[in-house]
């Protein structure tokens, strides 16, 4: 399954159709999300029982685990596994909240599935904005907030309450519990970006307008579900994991907020080293726990993402660049000695002549695009012929 090309949505109906007992109940689905890192807002792996031909990028892990959590959710509220139902569901539900421009989409796929539809709805979801330039190359932020729009569905299938004010009810309280974690503790850099990355996901409520004096509290008592507690209080282990030890002030916030929530100090503590245990396990996976300088961490993104492009279409690449005699041999030149500027500007427009053949590789046509030509350069010899690479070492 391929979650960056169209009709990834009914590759996973297809997939989830052929499992029987993938999750048992919620709960099961919970530790789930949690352990691939969902529910903390960073995207690391997805279930077992999807499959998938190369390595994922974060965004896709994100759409793939929303996905998987809105399904399972709709099966267990609903008694209910049909895709097809499901899948007209959560599109009524993203338009009933008004998100992700549902009115602009109903115009631009005009007669298109809804599954297609669906599949640029969630797109809207994974991303925090940007240019196409910077969603095609992974340097867009991902929604930190998107176990939110789970909880969400839960009150839209139950009917009950009022959605859209319980979205804000806890988006509002979501945010309150990060801000009062961090600062129930000495600053730290990476807990201030973690803030503004939560921050920056909010949907429903007006960050500007938010109160932080403490009330939320107040409202645990009668407005939520154990479920929606579990959340808060992951949320608010998440804020302050990183020394791995309670001074007096965190021990007090914590045990106090997990008192408030209706939990035990046994099960606050088994929390807090669930989430310790999952950073200490994964700090060199998480972006924002990285203390690379931008400049790195933007090559560093666009080269796992430009390969993924190049590998994605490497038959048709290969065929294109076979056919091409004079850029396969200054690219073949290219390898023992440096290129002149004629020959360079020479392999740079016919690189850019076989992208525009390739609509997956249209994105090097955008502004910019050809300053990504050298990491493209790097991943040809992969495509090609061992001839052509005197020194490559094949590997098993």
């Amino acid at each position: 399954m391929n979650p960056s090309a169209s009709g990834w949505i009914s590759k996973f109906g297809h997939l989830v159709d052929k499992e029987t007992e993938i999750f048992s109940d919620f709960e099961s689905l919970y530790q789930e999300l949690k352990r691939n890192g969902f529910v903390y807002g960073v995207h690391l792996d997805i279930p077992p029982f999807i499959e998938v031909e190369h390595t994922l990028s974060e965004d896709e892990i994100a759409k793939i685990n929303l996905l998987t959590a809105l399904y399972f959710t709709f099966q267990f509220e609903k008694k209910n596994a049909d895709f097809t139902d499901f899948v007209n569901t959560i599109f009524e539900y993203y338009k009933a909240l008004e998100v992700g421009q549902i009115s602009i989409l109903n115009k631009i796929l005009s007669g298109s599935k809804t599954e297609s539809q669906l599949e640029k709805l969630i797109d809207s979801r994974i991303y925090l904005g940007g240019n196409a330039f910077n969603r095609a190359f992974g340097n867009s932020l991902t929604n930190s907030l998107l176990y939110v729009d789970v909880l969400i569905f839960r009150i839209y299938l139950h009917g009950k309450i009022p959605m859209m004010a319980h979205a804000q009810l806890l988006e509002y309280v979501t945010i309150n519990i990060a801000y009062h974690a961090l600062n129930s503790k000495e600053t730290h850099e990476t807990d201030a970006k973690l803030l503004q990355l939560l921050a920056s996901s909010l949907t429903y409520v007006n960050l500007d307008e938010a109160k932080f004096d403490g009330s939320y509290r107040d409202l645990f008592s009668q407005n939520f579900t154990q479920i929606e507690k579990n959340y808060f209080l992951d949320m608010a282990c998440l804020t302050i994991w990183e020394d791995k030890s309670l001074d007096y002030t965190e021990s007090d916030y914590i045990f106090g907020l997990g008192k408030d929530l209706g939990k035990s100090e046994k099960e606050v503590q088994s929390e807090l080293n669930f989430v310790k245990n999952f950073f200490e396990n994964n700090k060199d996976k998480i972006a924002y726990l990285n203390d690379k300088n931008l400049a790195v961490q933007f090559y560093d993104g666009m080269s796992k993402n430009v390969s993924k492009l190049i590998l994605r279409n490497s038959k048709r690449l290969k065929k294109e660049l076979l056919e091409s005699r004079e850029l396969l041999a200054l690219l073949s030149k290219s390898t023992v000695k440096d290129l002149s500027a004629e020959e360079k500007k020479k392999v740079q427009n016919q690189l850019l002549d076989i992208c525009k053949s390739i609509p997956s590789l249209a994105i090097f046509m955008l502004p910019g695009g050809a300053l990504l030509l050298p990491i493209f350069i790097k991943l040809i010899p992969k495509l090609l012929p061992s001839a052509f690479d005197d020194n490559r070492i094949e590997e098993n």
